[in-house]
């Protein structure tokens, strides 16, 4: 579902964040200012970190056009007022009049701002709908070039468009802040990277091709980009490796193409996100029903 059918996106999504266990001593990086993980506990100056976070999909948008950077800064100095220390944002922005690629300094601009205020980010690369671009727009892309795509789902596997795909995120991870003077890579600004919003394959069910392609990518940025923490940001949803809590999913939603345990057990995946919308999957329920059924999917 795009973001325009999600009524009160920001604050009605419910994200959940936990560092992952597996191979994590060997990405327990001596860089002193990044956040870290150890064990199943993400860590900072040595200490555990814990955080109150915000999601504000929509900077790197605004901040293309100069004269609406003021909200952005008004955010993030409302957000450090408030205790607020991590901001979930845009690392694009296609197919539209504020293109990323044609205004390259707008995440400058962001991160020097989240800096500033002592907030940290979580950057996505890319999103599963048609908002802002997202991967509809790199298959559009391979199209006009006359490469042969059937259609979104060659996102996951068409070698064409997968490399335009990588040619973006190591554009992102190796740009030179204009205004810090620190390369994204370099910057403990950011906390970690997004591979991709709530990726979905609907033509494979098992979740082995989002599998196949969340490998790839996650060994991609981490040869680009040892430093920083990597996730994939999920629904949740139960797959193939765990099929008797299939039935704990919502409605519907058994033939999305992903498994949120085989997906972010892959290398290189540093910690989870759980994307859930009990207001949509359980609608015109009552809010102890809608918890009811959040719990029971946790268990």
């Amino acid at each position: 579902m795009s973001l325009s059918h999600r009524a009160g996106y920001v604050v009605g999504v419910l994200i959940t964040l936990l560092a992952l266990s597996h191979d994590c001593q060997a990405r327990v990086h001596s860089h002193g200012r990044f956040v870290r993980i150890k064990g199943t506990r993400f860590v900072l100056h040595r200490s555990y970190f814990v955080f109150n976070g915000f999601n504000s999909y929509w900077m790197m948008h605004v901040a293309a056009d100069p004269s609406e950077r003021y909200k952005v800064s008004k955010t993030f100095q409302e957000a450090a007022a408030a205790g607020l220390s991590v901001c979930r944002t845009w690392a694009f922005s296609n197919g539209g009049d504020r293109d990323l690629q044609i205004s390259p300094g707008a995440p400058d601009f962001v991160i020097s701002k989240a800096r500033r205020h002592g907030i940290r980010l979580i950057l996505s690369f890319v999103i599963n709908y048609k908002d802002f671009g997202g991967r509809p727009k790199y298959v559009e892309w391979a199209r006009n070039a006359g490469v042969n795509v059937n259609g979104e789902d060659d996102f996951y596997t068409n070698p064409t468009v997968k490399k335009y795909f990588k040619n973006h995120v190591k554009k992102v991870i190796t740009r030179m802040n204009t205004i810090t003077r620190i390369a994204y890579k370099d910057d403990p600004t950011i906390m970690g990277w997004e591979l991709m919003n709530e990726p979905r394959y609907q033509a494979d069910s098992s979740g082995r091709m989002v599998n196949g392609w969340v490998q790839e990518m996650a060994s991609f940025v981490k040869y680009l980009d040892r430093k920083h923490l990597l996730e994939i940001v999920m629904e949740g949803f139960y797959g193939d490796s765990m099929p008797k809590k299939k039935v704990n999913n919502p409605a519907g939603y058994n033939q999305v193409g992903t498994d949120f345990i085989a997906n972010n057990l892959i290398k290189g995946i540093d910690f989870t996100t759980i994307h859930a919308y009990p207001y949509i999957w359980r609608s015109g329920q009552n809010d102890s029903a809608q918890m009811a059924f959040m719990k029971k999917v946790d268990a």
